[in-house]
């Protein structure tokens, strides 16, 4: 799992009204190199969550990145270049996804997390 897709995961169990952003418990991680595309980045800030996905980041041991996206994101070729690496060249392969309200943890299992809710969740 990336944390590109992290940051658009929530916890939607009956009763839960602020179930993001999940909180991950990484078991192991690993790095894939991706070809670097900072138009693709740039147009991807706007969407994010940031403080959300710096903690994320934090979370799987990732450091480096500011609390707040810079004024000058679009030409900061150092500041997009860690974007890239925390969006999309850490995978979680194994671990755990927790619902910051209910504690309702959900696997991630071969880099895939697993949301689907027991049949009293719905």
């Amino acid at each position: 799992m990336r944390l590109l897709a992290h940051n658009m995961l929530a916890c939607n169990a009956k009763g839960v009204v602020n179930g993001f952003p999940l909180k991950i418990v990484p078991k192991e991680t690993r790095e894939v190199e991706v070809d670097f595309n900072a138009e693709f980045l740039t147009h991807m800030l706007p969407k994010m969550e940031w403080s959300a996905f710096v903690n994320a980041a934090k979370e799987i041991g990732l450091e480096g990145l500011p609390s707040e996206i810079p004024d000058d994101a679009a030409s900061d070729e150092e500041f997009l270049r860690t974007f890239h690496h925390a969006l999309l060249e850490v995978h979680v392969e194994e671990g755990t996804l927790v619902c910051p309200e209910s504690g309702r943890k959900f696997p991630i299992n071969k880099g895939i997390p697993n949301m689907l809710l027991n049949e009293d969740e719905v």
